[in-house]
């Protein structure tokens, strides 16, 4: 097989002449070499560089990153630093946004079991707007008001009933979901009845998410076109058209981008009354292919008319999308980054599982060896924040580059931080 195709790569990519990959002007082995390894590598202008496609493209104030896909306090002061609002789904992630000092009111609240304390930190701490998602939320906060919390402005999430083509675990505007009010059913305008009755609540919109890693733009212009009919008949001034946007991770996959899927969705709100607001929570399109992650190779194991086991020193713990989603992923030698991959392993990480594969038949360059580098590209979404201490390993670290240089934006953890809430 041949190389890992450049548009896999973070934007500031480069191969040289002996086939070193550098990124941010960095070469990713002194990378390794300095920081450790199992490391994410960001390139801050790729992420930059998205953020500011998304407001381009969708207008000031209209863009709301999705912090679930990647969250620490660099990459929180980076979306404000851009323009963009934040999205947060749990009181952890707002108290986060918080301490990286983005303002209360750049933030937006989301979950679908939000318990009473994260509702009464989202109105203290003034989020711009909290998305109910169950008629218990709703008792929740008439509840906060009795006790004297302000009325928190409300966006109604809907469940338009549209099905993508995505994996099942992360599809969420299907009738069959936690999320949101059936539209079907007529939970949805129960909802807005009721909402729009509470002293307690000022709706101001309405809100629909159909699922993460969507490829297909015509999916979006279906969700948004049933959202677009429901707006109009309604008296608020909002409509948020979620995220979603999927990215390719794979040679064989092709994503629309960001650009692309703005277009799509401008032409399903065509029809929007004058003075509508439209808003976005892009995530993984912000970060994904910002990143990659460095490992290096701890054993070769050879099963004579089997298969190869090319075993990394992280795994699961750090990337646990294809043990949840089946998801496909690419691996090469960033040292010698233009050779071909023409031998095949499974790629396999150190924790006491089988099913702990990164990737089930890699493409890997010859005779790769005990010591070498490896790495995976598009690895800046769901990685990092969704990983684990499984078999107590410790998380990487996180570096930022840019201009030649890399920063530490989350140290490596420590043994003595494994223990640190023992008792």
């Amino acid at each position: 097989m041949s190389v890992v195709p450049q548009r896999l790569l973070p934007d500031t990519a480069s191969v040289s002449g002996n086939g070193m990959l550098s990124i941010g002007g960095c070469e990713v082995e002194q990378l390794a070499t300095e920081h450790g390894t199992p490391l994410f590598v960001y390139d801050e202008v790729h992420l930059r560089n998205r953020a500011s496609e998304a407001v381009e493209a969708f207008g000031t104030d209209r863009v709301i990153y999705a912090t679930k896909a990647f969250l620490c306090g660099a990459m929180a002061r980076l979306a404000h630093d851009e323009g963009l609002m934040l999205d947060v789904a749990t009181g952890g992630e707002l108290y986060a946004v918080r301490h990286a000092g983005v303002p209360g009111e750049r933030c937006v609240m989301h979950g679908n079991n939000k318990s009473v304390d994260e509702l009464r930190f989202a109105v203290e701490e003034g989020v711009r707007h909290i998305v109910v998602d169950s008629f218990d939320e709703i008792d929740k906060l008439e509840y906060l008001h009795t006790v004297g919390q302000s009325t928190p402005r409300v966006q109604v999430r809907i469940t338009p009933g549209v099905h993508v083509h995505t994996h099942e675990f992360v599809q969420t505007g299907q009738d069959d979901s936690k999320f949101g009010f059936n539209l079907r059913n007529g939970d949805a305008m129960r909802a807005i009845d009721r909402l729009s009755k509470s002293r307690a609540i000022d709706l101001v919109g309405i809100h629909c998410h159909i699922g993460s890693n969507v490829f297909a733009a015509e999916n979006f212009a279906k969700a948004s076109e049933v959202m677009v009919d429901l707006f109009n008949s309604l008296d608020v001034p909002e409509l948020t058209l979620g995220g979603g946007l999927g990215v390719a991770y794979t040679s064989d996959e092709t994503a629309p981008t960001i650009t692309q899927w703005a277009n799509v969705l401008k032409g399903a709100a065509s029809t929007l009354r004058a003075g509508s607001h439209v808003f976005v929570e892009p995530g993984r399109s912000i970060v994904a292919s910002a990143a990659i992650t460095l490992y290096q190779v701890g054993t070769v194991k050879h099963i004579e008319g089997i298969r190869t086991y090319i075993a990394v020193d992280g795994g699961m713990s750090d990337n646990p999308r294809p043990v949840l989603y089946g998801s496909g992923y690419e691996i090469f030698d960033p040292k010698r980054a233009h050779s071909d991959r023409t031998e095949v392993a499974r790629i396999v990480g150190k924790h006491c599982e089988s099913g702990d594969i990164l990737i089930n038949e890699a493409a890997v360059p010859p005779h790769v060896a005990v010591g070498d580098l490896l790495a995976t590209p598009v690895t800046g979404a769901y990685g990092y924040s969704m990983g684990t201490n499984y078999n107590k390993v410790p998380r990487p670290a996180i570096v930022f580059v840019r201009d030649g240089k890399s920063r530490v934006v989350v140290r490596r953890e420590t043994y003595a931080d494994l223990v640190r809430l023992d008792s």
